[in-house]
């Protein structure tokens, strides 16, 4: 007889726990562990089931992320933390598993693995190949443009969002990160292997999920001579093969009107879809990253790297 994995979510009441815990309704080869509503914030109760599962993953606050990694410290619970606690941390292994060749398998052999953000899930799979195939230099001033929908930002911006009747809400775009000290800047630039701290402009609209991640490029600062067809072979082979990372076709941008791209488009998925655009004759590209914030940027991450640590699935 086996017996199926056990997996505890601490802070199954916020976004992310909501989410994860929707995700894995009806799955048959996992047991799901649940305090009572009572017992969520008593400290002996949860020691206890954190050191009593095969798996914990934690959808709290930072501090609370510690404390809890502090509880299970020592024992046999292998630990998936959707805060940013740990996102540089060396003792864990960051949990975007296309990172790198290998990183999957990296990821599947930790006891301990931090939940990549939304935003840098983005910009870093954008932005990784460029730094290996060192065409992004030491000395390139990375900028990342990025807008999300309000329902990355937790219980009170999405409040803040749908209590207002359609069309009476003022601020239907937020730009926010203004000091240029967001949260996600060091795993931003730490996983993207950046010698320099990048300049990060985030924004939250009016819909609810689907996020953008633009990064803008010049093409005759680049270290090494490339145009966009290079940019985009280099992406392209970069993910060749790789489930859940797909390479538009590349667009060159002098050849007329292209539209618009649809922020929302993969919305319920767990998709991330990398796009190149670039003008030969202005020496300049953009590349972009789509995907829906709640998908592969937090809930659909969390349960692709439950799997492979729980050994139920492939990358």
């Amino acid at each position: 007889m086996t017996t199926r994995p056990t997996v505890f979510i601490d802070g199954e009441a916020g976004t992310t726990g909501l989410e994860i815990h929707r995700r894995l309704a009806g799955r048959t080869d996992i047991e799901i562990v649940s305090l009572p509503a009572d017992s969520r914030k008593d400290p002996a109760a949860r020691r206890r089931v954190l050191n009593e599962v095969d798996l914990a993953i934690l959808c709290l606050p930072d501090d609370a992320s510690r404390e809890a990694a502090a509880m299970a410290e020592g024992g046999p619970t292998r630990l998936l933390d959707a805060s940013t606690a740990f996102r540089t941390h060396p003792d864990w292994v960051y949990g975007f598993a296309e990172l790198a060749p290998g990183h999957a398998e990296r990821i599947a052999a930790a006891k301990r693995v931090s939940n990549p953000g939304c935003y840098p899930t983005g910009g870093i799979a954008l932005l990784r190949p460029l730094v290996e195939a060192q065409v992004l230099g030491d000395d390139y001033p990375v900028s990342v443009h990025a807008t999300s929908g309000y329902s990355g930002g937790g219980k009170k911006l999405i409040e803040s969002y749908e209590s207002n009747p359609p069309g009476e809400d003022a601020s239907a775009l937020r730009y926010y990160g203004l000091n240029l000290e967001h949260k996600h800047v060091p795993e931003l630039q730490v996983h993207s292997r950046l010698a320099h701290r990048p300049i990060f402009l985030p924004s939250v609209g009016a819909w609810r999920q689907g996020m953008l991640v633009a990064i803008p490029l010049h093409l005759r600062a680049l270290a090494k001579p490339v145009a966009g067809p290079d940019l985009h072979r280099i992406l392209d082979d970069y993910y060749r093969g790789q489930r859940l990372v797909r390479v538009l076709p590349y667009v060159e941008t002098s050849k007329g009107s292209l539209g618009h791209l649809d922020i929302e488009v993969l919305n319920g998925t767990d998709m991330l879809e990398l796009f190149v655009f670039a003008h030969p004759g202005h020496g300049q590209a953009t590349l972009v990253a789509r995907l829906d914030n709640l998908g592969k940027g937090a809930s659909g991450a969390a349960v692709q790297n439950m799997d492979l640590m729980l050994g139920l699935a492939r990358a």
